[in-house]
């Protein structure tokens, strides 16, 4: 009994509700700040995660690039794991970056949230992204078929 009350509190907490047969996450943050998004979208076995950066709090405390990809990499898998899905269950990731030269940096990361194949990936040079992040992820992932 303690699991199922827990689950309805997680969900409601996490900011989900359905309409039809697609289903909309928001994070606490999107939810604290009012951010005129929802942080991902599940749609039939298709999960779209919504541009993602490290906490913008902990961005103005200065994190070191590799602390920030950590970062914005937890709320990604924070957000696939609300949809149902795991890492591995990503198809498609666009990372915008504005410093090219950190490539490295970011790939030395993201290869610890993914075994085996990883997704195809698109790592895009930007001027600026919000909050002064260095990195912004968005994501696709597909649920699989249940054997």
């Amino acid at each position: 009994m303690k699991r199922i009350i827990l689950a309805v509190y997680l969900f409601i907490a996490i900011g989900a509700y359905a309409q039809g047969d697609r289903t909309f996450l928001k994070s606490k943050l999107a939810i604290e700040r009012h951010l005129p998004f929802s942080s991902a979208v599940k749609a039939g076995d298709t999960l779209y995660v919504a541009g993602t950066t490290a906490d913008p709090d902990r961005l103005t405390a200065g994190l070191a690039p590799e602390q920030e990809a950590v970062d914005l990499l937890d709320q990604v898998k924070q957000n696939i794991e609300k949809g149902g899905m795991t890492m591995d269950d990503v198809v498609s990731v666009q990372v915008f970056c504005t410093d090219l030269s950190l490539y490295q940096t970011f790939n030395g990361v993201y290869i610890k949230y993914f075994h085996g194949d990883f997704p195809a990936r698109s790592f895009l040079g930007v001027n600026k992204l919000l909050f002064g992040a260095r990195f912004e992820v968005n994501a696709i992932a597909v649920g699989r078929a249940k054997k």
